[in-house]
C-alpha cells in the first residue's frame, strides 16, 4: 500500500508531466541534492517547492544540514588556496565560459525562474541575462581591478595601494531574485579572487540547483574545484549559521527590497510562463495573506481602494492589481515594506513636500520622479533631493542597469554590488610603503635623534 502512495506522489510532481519535461534539461530530476561543494549532497530535511501559478509540487531536494555546511566551509577555504592564487584575467576567463554555459540554457533556466519564483517568462530569461551580462563586464573588469601608486614624501620611496580578495564570500539570497542577484555577486567575487557559498531562498531551491550546475560544469571542465562555487539549500539554520560565521569575511546577504518590478505593476493575468502573460501569482501563500492584511490595513487608515483589493477566484496566488488614494503621507502602512502589488498614490502641494515623503520612509533602495523641470531634476539628484541608492528621472523605479553601482540606503543597506567600483566590497585594501633607498627616513619628517 505504501508502494502504491509512493507512485502517485511521485506521478503528481510536474517534472514527471510530459509539458515540464524541459526541466530535466537542467539537470533536475524528482529528488535534488541540496548540497554542492565539488561532489552533490544531502542529508537533511527533504523540502517540496511548490508552482505559485497552481500551488501544484515541482520536485523535492535534501537540503544541508548544519555538518554539511560545516563541510562545505572546510572544501571552499581549500578550494580558495588554488584559486587566490590564480591571475585575475585567468579566473576571468573562467567566469566568461560561465557566462557562456548560461547563455547556452538561457530559455529553459528563464523558464524554471518562471515556474517557481512566479515572476512572467520574459522577467524570468531577463534575470539570466543580467547574470550572463554581469559575467562580461566581470572579464574586463578582472583585468582592471586594482589600486595606484601613490607618491611619496620620502626620497626612494613608494606607496602602493594593493587590493587582495577577502576569501570565502557568503551569498544570502531572497526569492524574488532566485538567479540575477547570486550572478551579480558571483561573477564579481570570483574574479577577484574569491570563492563563493551560496544559499539561495528556501521556496526557490530548484533554482539554485539548476544554476549550480551550470556553473559546476564548468569549474569541472577546468580541471577546478567545484567547492569555488560552493552552495547549500536551507532554511533559517543554515541562513543564522551564515550570517554568525567570521570565516566567511564578506558575508553579502542580498535579500533585495522590492515594491520594485517583480510580481507587481504591469498586468494581463496567466500562468507567468506563457509569453502572453504580463502579471503572475505572488510568490507564496503567505504573501497572499500580506496582501489581505495590507490592504485591509489601508482601509482602516483612511484610503479608499480605486481598483483591486481582491484574491482571484482561480487556482494559484493571483491577487489583483491595487491602487490606493487617501492616505495621508504618514500613515503607517505606507511606510511599511509589504512586497505585494499594491500602490499608494499621495497628492502633493510642493516639491519640498514630495521629496521629504520620499525621504521619510525607512527603505532607500529606488525612487523616481516625472518631470520636464530641468532644476527640478538636479535638485531631485543634490543633496536635498532622493536618499536613495537609485535615483531615476522620467523612468520607473525598477530595472537597474549592471554598470552602475547597485545597492540601498538606511534600512535597504548601505554597500553596493554589481558595477562601478563595487567590486572593491569583495576585496581588502592594504597600503603598502616601499622603501627602495639606501636611508631610513620617517614620515611627517620626525627624527629619533
Amino acid at each position: 500500500e505504501n508502494h502504491s502512495c509512493l507512485l502517485v506522489s511521485m506521478s503528481s510532481l510536474l517534472i514527471n508531466q510530459p509539458k515540464y519535461s524541459w526541466l530535466k534539461e537542467l539537470g533536475l530530476s524528482e529528488d535534488n541534492p541540496g548540497v554542492y561543494n565539488g561532489s552533490w549532497g544531502g542529508s537533511g530535511e527533504v523540502i517540496t517547492s511548490y508552482c505559485p501559478a497552481n500551488n501544484e509540487p515541482i520536485a523535492r531536494v535534501t537540503q544541508a544540514t548544519l555538518a554539511e555546511y560545516e563541510e562545505t566551509v572546510q572544501k571552499a577555504k581549500e578550494a580558495w588556496k588554488l584559486w587566490a592564487d590564480i591571475p585575475a584575467p585567468k579566473r576571468g576567463e573562467v567566469v566568461r565560459q560561465i557566462g557562456d554555459a548560461l547563455r547556452k540554457k538561457i530559455k529553459v533556466l528563464g523558464s524554471l525562474v518562471s515556474l517557481e519564483m512566479g515572476k512572467i517568462y520574459v522577467e524570468g530569461v531577463g534575470e539570466v541575462q543580467e547574470y550572463v551580462d554581469v559575467c562580461d563586464y566581470a572579464v574586463g573588469l578582472s583585468r582592471m581591478i586594482g589600486g595606484p601608486m601613490l607618491p611619496s614624501e620620502r626620497p626612494g620611496h613608494v606607496l602602493i595601494e594593493q587590493w587582495n580578495p577577502v576569501g570565502l564570500v557568503g551569498i544570502i539570497t531572497a526569492f524574488n531574485f532566485p538567479v540575477a542577484v547570486y550572478g551579480w555577486n558571483n561573477a564579481i567575487a570570483l574574479i577577484c579572487g574569491n570563492v563563493c557559498l551560496w544559499k539561495g531562498a528556501p521556496t526557490t531551491p530548484l533554482t539554485s540547483v539548476a544554476v549550480t550546475k551550470i556553473v559546476a560544469e564548468v569549474l569541472e571542465q577546468n580541471n577546478l574545484p567545484g567547492a569555488i562555487c560552493s552552495m547549500t539549500c536551507g532554511g533559517a539554520d543554515v541562513g543564522t549559521a551564515m550570517a554568525k560565521d567570521e570565516r566567511l569575511l564578506e558575508l553579502v546577504p542580498s535579500a533585495v527590497f522590492a515594491s520594485v518590478g517583480t510580481a507587481g505593476q504591469r498586468f494581463r493575468i496567466g500562468d507567468p510562463w506563457d509569453p502572453n502573460t504580463l502579471y503572475g501569482p505572488l510568490h507564496t501563500k503567505q504573501a497572499v495573506e500580506q496582501y489581505l492584511a495590507a490592504v485591509e490595513q489601508a482601509k482602516q487608515q483612511g484610503g479608499t481602494i480605486v481598483c483591486g483589493g481582491k484574491v482571484m477566484d482561480r487556482p494559484g496566488n493571483y491577487v489583483e492589481p491595487t491602487i490606493i488614494t487617501g492616505l495621508p503621507h504618514n500613515a503607517p502602512i505606507v511606510h511599511t515594506e509589504t512586497f505585494v502589488p499594491v500602490l499608494y498614490v499621495l497628492k502633493f502641494k510642493t516639491e519640498e513636500e514630495a521629496f521629504a515623503w520620499n525621504n521619510e520612509v525607512q527603505q532607500g533602495l529606488s525612487s523616481s520622479i516625472f518631470t520636464k523641470d530641468m532644476g527640478r531634476v538636479f535638485r531631485w539628484l543634490g543633496p536635498k533631493g532622493s536618499d536613495c541608492g537609485i535615483v531615476n528621472v522620467n523612468i520607473p523605479t525598477s530595472g537597474a542597469e549592471i554598470g552602475g553601482a547597485f545597492g540601498g540606503e538606511k534600512h535597504t543597506g548601505g554597500g553596493r554590488e554589481s558595477g562601478s567600483d563595487s567590486w572593491k566590497q569583495y576585496m581588502r585594501r592594504s597600503t603598502c610603503t616601499i622603501n627602495y633607498s639606501k636611508d631610513l627616513p620617517l614620515a611627517q619628517g620626525i627624527k629619533f635623534e
